[in-house]
């Protein structure tokens, strides 16, 4: 029954008008702000290192590498398993585009959390419930929010955790004889022990994490790409040539590959979904367009490094399967995942990616149910880490949602929210996995829908900010001396803007100014 509903409410969130739209959406924005992903390439770079930060806000990399644990997590490597499995090889082009114009609703829905932040329980709060109720007005700017607001807690605080422990199981289970129950307790004692330190104690475990793993994985997959070279080649010529329905065999399932490609590459690097301007609202900087920079730069590090890495594993090596449409299966290599009843899952799990490393490093030819070796151990872990830190990302997106609607009384409600969200960790574990993404995909397309018309509504004060930052990066030589001073009457309710920031502006110039910079 649940299956049912789920399956007819995702029918309807996940039509054409949004996965063409996202993509619509990404093409304008990167055309109105003259593909800026490209032209400040290096720019996103040395802002990500840029090291401001204070006692109420985090610093930009710490604001990444938050962002970075809500992007990177199952959806680089079962989701990409999934999206070869459903749409083929051809799949992954669709990925890679969606992150390339993804990267401007990422910047315009990041710098706004910046624009509209506020000072709340002495941490900054920002992200598009914020955004909407400030940047529209009036009541329906606040209906709207509180919507916004409410989908969010439900689908980062209940929908989406259990689909990154169900994961963690699956992989526990190919690679160890674990019980997924006992897998579930204790995601629960490590999940519980950080989310309730707020968003500093989140940034220091997603910053010593995220970045780490990250490199290790794409290391391990450029070890594969070297031990295969030859087949470098005609992997890449199969995933354009299968994007565009040029290969005969996936020809009659482009409409799902495109389908599942912007899906897929939508729930990985969150562009326009509205996740990530949660982290970015939490950061401290001197201009809105530097974390908007910063924000963009992460959507490639999401899917054009950690899921190119995956398909590389998966592709190279062979171990996939890809599905008919109806019931049967294009490609059939014999790869499948037990679930937690004992059936035979042959559908895009984490045993393709495991089981593309086995054969890469262990000599494993055909798949092998029993077998385990560094793959297995090796992708168990990368996931434990994706996933465990995206789940603390979900809380804090969760967390700063029900901030907004509660205003910050009733902090018992908090509490609340983390039982809740520690529940829905350990079901996960214990749940199928096909209900639980079904479950993952709905919580993200009703942001997406809501997020993507809002940051189309509200973009004008964000591209200004670009131009802003622009210019006066030309003027001083550097974007790292750029100041945010927005005219009241045309950007209207950024409160910080307006009145804290050049007040804390105006009292470092006179401290500097009685004491010098050498005492200070």
């Amino acid at each position: 029954m649940m299956q049912t509903i789920v399956d007819f409410l995702n029918g309807l969130v996940w039509s054409s008008p949004l996965v063409y739209g996202l993509l619509a959406v990404g093409l304008y924005f990167s055309l109105r702000m003259r593909f800026f992903q490209i032209r400040h390439f290096k720019e996103m770079i040395r802002l990500m290192f840029q090291g401001e930060k204070s006692p109420v806000g985090i610093s930009s990399f710490q604001a990444l590498a938050v962002s970075l644990s809500g992007r990177v997590g199952t959806g680089n490597i079962v989701g990409v398993a999934t999206a070869i499995y459903i749409g083929g090889p051809g799949a992954i082009f669709w990925m890679w585009l969606i992150a390339f114009l993804g990267a401007g609703s990422a910047f315009v829905e990041s710098t706004l959390a910046q624009i509209y932040k506020q000072n709340e329980d002495n941490q900054y709060r920002g992200g598009p419930a914020y955004y909407i109720e400030k940047g529209i007005g009036g009541k329906f700017g606040k209906i709207y929010a509180a919507v916004f607001a409410l989908v969010t807690i439900l689908a980062t605080g209940f929908l989406l955790p259990g689909i990154q422990s169900n994961s963690i199981a699956g992989s526990m289970t190919n690679s160890f004889t674990m019980p997924h129950w006992v897998i579930g307790a204790i995601l629960v004692v490590l999940v519980g022990l950080v989310i309730f330190g707020g968003i500093k104690s989140i940034a220091n475990v997603a910053t010593a994490v995220v970045p780490f793993m990250a490199l290790v994985y794409v290391f391990v997959a450029i070890i594969v790409v070297i031990m295969n070279i030859q087949e470098v080649p005609a992997m890449f010529a199969l995933i354009f040539k299968s994007a565009f329905g040029m290969e005969q065999q996936f020809g009659g399932i482009i409409g799902a590959m495109i389908a599942i490609g912007v899906q897929r590459g939508i729930y990985s690097n969150e562009a326009g979904q509205g996740t990530g301007p949660h982290a970015a609202g939490a950061a401290e900087v001197s201009h809105p367009a530097k974390q908007g920079l910063v924000q963009a730069f992460s959507v490639y590090v999401d899917t054009l490094f950690v899921c190119t890495a995956t398909a590389l594993m998966i592709l190279m090596t062979g171990m996939y399967n890809v599905s008919d449409g109806d019931g049967g299966l294009l490609v059939d290599s014999g790869v499948y995942q037990e679930t937690p009843g004992g059936e035979q899952n042959v559908e895009g799990t984490v045993a393709y990616t495991q089981a593309g490393l086995d054969k890469a490093f262990s000599g494993q030819d055909t798949f092998q149910a029993g077998f385990v070796g560094f793959g297995s151990y090796f992708i168990s872990f990368a996931l434990l880490f994706f996933c465990y830190t995206t789940i603390l990302a979900y809380y804090y997106i969760a967390e700063t949602n029900l901030v907004y609607l509660t205003k910050g009384r009733w902090p018992i409600v908090k509490t609340l929210l983390g039982v809740l969200l520690i529940g829905s960790v350990f079901y996960g574990t214990i749940n199928s996995a096909g209900l639980a993404w079904d479950m993952g995909d709905l919580g993200v397309g009703l942001m997406a829908w809501l997020n993507v018309i809002g940051i189309l509504i509200l973009q004008k004060p964000a591209i200004a900010a670009l131009k802003d930052f622009e210019k006066q990066k030309k003027e001083k030589g550097s974007g790292k001396y750029a100041i945010y001073s927005p005219d009241p009457a045309t950007v209207k309710s950024a409160d910080f803007w307006h009145v804290d920031y050049p007040k804390r502006l105006k009292e470092e110039k006179e401290y500097n100014m009685n004491y010098g910079d050498d005492e200070r």
